[in-house]
C-alpha cells in the first residue's frame, strides 16, 4: 500500500442546479471555477486560484432513481480501483459504480461502505496533485464521517485505506469522536449518529474560511441554512454544519 492511498484527492458536487449551486458556493466560499473539456457529460471545476480542488455536475438520472438527493461525493486515491473496490465488497460495501476510466484523467468506482456512506476510489493517470500541508482559505480541511457504528465503520476504512487512529474526544451521552488519519495525518473524525439523528449514515466536508460569521452570513443571504452551530472545537477554531440552496449538505470551519 502506497503512502497516498487513502488520501481525500478530490470534492464533487452533484446537484439539481448547476447554475445555482456555481454562483452560490461563489459567493459563499470564493471558489472560482473552470470548465473541464472533453468529459461525457458538461463538467465544471472548483479552483482556489488556478489549483482545482473538485466539480460540480448535474446529480445523474441513475442517482435520482436510487433516491439520492443532491449531495458533496469525496474521491480517495486507491493505487489500484479495481482491487480496492473488490476488496471493500468483500469487507461488505456495496459497488454503486463500478470501476470506469475517465480518459486521461484516471479511473474510479463509488462505493458504499457496509453501513450506507458512500465514498469514491480514484485512481489519476499522473501524478497525484498537491495540496497544502495544512488547509488554507477554499481548501477542505475535515472529513466527518457520522456512522451508524463508528467502530466498526472505522475497521472497514482501516482494512480499506490502511487509516489509523489518531485523537479521540469524549462526547459525553453523544459517545467518543475518534479522529483518524495516516502517515502522521489527522484526515477527520468519525462518530456514531444518534438514534434521533433524521438522516442515513452518510460524509461531511468541512471547507476553511478566514471569516466563520461572515461567511454563514452569506450562507443566509444566498437562502442556504445553518443547520448546527457555529460553536467551538478543540483548537480555538469554529465549526458550522449546513446545506446550499439544493439541498446539499456541507460544513464551514474557521475563526
Amino acid at each position: 500500500m502506497s503512502d497516498t492511498q487513502g488520501n481525500f484527492v478530490w470534492y464533487e458536487l452533484m446537484t439539481s442546479d448547476v447554475n445555482g449551486a456555481i454562483k452560490y458556493y461563489k459567493d459563499v466560499i470564493g471558489w472560482g471555477t473552470q470548465a473541464f473539456e472533453g468529459g461525457e457529460m458538461p463538467y465544471t471545476m472548483w479552483t482556489v486560484g488556478e489549483t482545482p480542488l473538485g466539480g460540480v455536475m448535474t446529480l445523474p438520472d441513475e442517482a435520482k432513481k436510487m433516491g439520492a438527493p443532491p449531495h458533496w461525493l469525496a474521491y480517495v486515491a486507491a493505487d489500484d480501483v479495481d482491487a480496492l473496490t473488490k476488496k471493500a465488497a468483500s469487507l461488505g460495501a456495496k459497488t454503486y459504480m463500478p470501476p470506469k476510466d475517465i480518459p486521461k484523467v484516471g479511473r474510479f468506482s463509488i462505493i458504499a461502505d457496509p453501513q450506507g456512506a458512500v465514498i469514491a476510489l480514484f485512481k489519476g493517470s499522473g501524478p497525484e496533485m498537491p495540496r497544502p500541508a495544512e488547509a488554507t482559505n477554499g481548501h477542505f480541511s475535515w472529513h466527518e464521517l457520522i456512522a451508524g457504528e463508528w467502530e466498526s465503520a472505522f475497521r472497514f476504512y482501516s482494512q480499506l485505506f490502511g487509516w489509523q487512529k489518531t485523537d479521540a474526544m469524549d462526547m459525553g451521552p453523544m459517545g467518543t469522536y475518534q479522529m483518524y488519519g495516516k502517515g502522521g495525518r489527522t484526515f477527520g473524525g468519525m462518530m456514531t449518529k444518534r438514534k434521533d439523528y433524521p438522516a442515513p449514515p452518510h460524509w461531511l466536508y468541512y471547507v476553511k474560511v478566514n471569516d466563520l460569521d461572515a461567511a454563514l452570513a452569506r450562507v443566509k443571504k444566498g437562502r442556504g441554512q445553518v443547520l448546527n452551530g457555529p460553536h467551538e472545537v478543540p483548537g480555538g477554531d469554529r465549526v458550522a454544519q449546513c446545506m446550499d440552496p439544493q439541498g446539499a449538505a456541507f460544513a464551514l470551519h474557521g475563526k
